[in-house]
């Protein structure tokens, strides 16, 4: 274990923290205390997904169980944002919008892992970055929205419940949009995969079956 590594598994036990705030009596809601530490608990597990790539990176400390635990809590805490937000904002997050969100995701990891199976990789494109940005202000934007519809600082006013609904919307369309170009990605490099085995299986029969000839009957070279 290094220290990128604590930070994915910090990353990972802050799922259920994050989950039993929302839901919890604990805390109240009447001045927005709850809204206010589930927003900065998921804030900062969000810098921390990017954090420990980095340290690991810079610090060659790249290992297995990162490469593993990493992408794990990835999709642990978009599946506990969006499964808590069903509940805890309805109006904002149906349950089919968290199905779409989360479902983007195992798409996206099953693809990757087939990929790897078959010897490549599918890289992070532009609109996956993306998403991760637009996920950011969407939950935090949702959860504060649970108790603000606007927020009033000096002469400026910040329509929460307004950010909240388009970048909900947003969020979804980015996750279909992305998942496709992940889905394409995938689909050309098989595609070229098995079209470079359908050229090389000829060359292949044709070697074993020469080398099943008896000697008498093979041709002279």
């Amino acid at each position: 274990m290094n220290l990128p590594n604590y930070i994915t598994l910090s990353r990972i036990f802050s799922v259920p923290i994050f989950m039993w705030l929302l839901s919890s009596s604990v805390f109240s809601s009447r001045n927005g205390e709850k809204e206010l530490v589930a927003s900065a608990l998921f804030l900062l597990a969000s810098i921390t997904d990017g954090l420990d790539g980095y340290l690991a990176r810079k610090r060659g400390q790249v290992t297995t169980i990162g490469m593993l635990l990493d992408p794990l809590a990835d999709k642990l805490m978009i599946a506990a944002a969006f499964i808590s937000l069903v509940q805890f904002n309805p109006r904002i997050v149906p349950a089919w919008i968290a199905v779409i969100i989360i479902g983007r995701e195992f798409l996206v990891s099953g693809l990757r892992g087939i990929a790897a199976s078959e010897g490549f990789t599918i890289q992070a494109s532009d609109l996956g970055k993306l998403k991760m940005v637009v996920q950011i202000v969407s939950v935090v934007a949702v959860i504060l929205d649970h108790r603000w519809l606007k927020w009033n600082i000096g002469p400026f006013i910040f329509p929460v419940d307004l950010i909240a609904q388009m970048s909900i919307w947003f969020m979804v369309a980015v996750s279909i949009v992305s998942a496709a170009d992940y889905f394409v990605a995938f689909w050309s490099k098989i595609d070229r995969k098995a079209s470079e085995r359908r050229r090389r299986r000829p060359f292949v029969l044709s070697r074993r079956k020469h080398r099943e000839l008896p000697p008498e009957v093979q041709p002279n070279p």
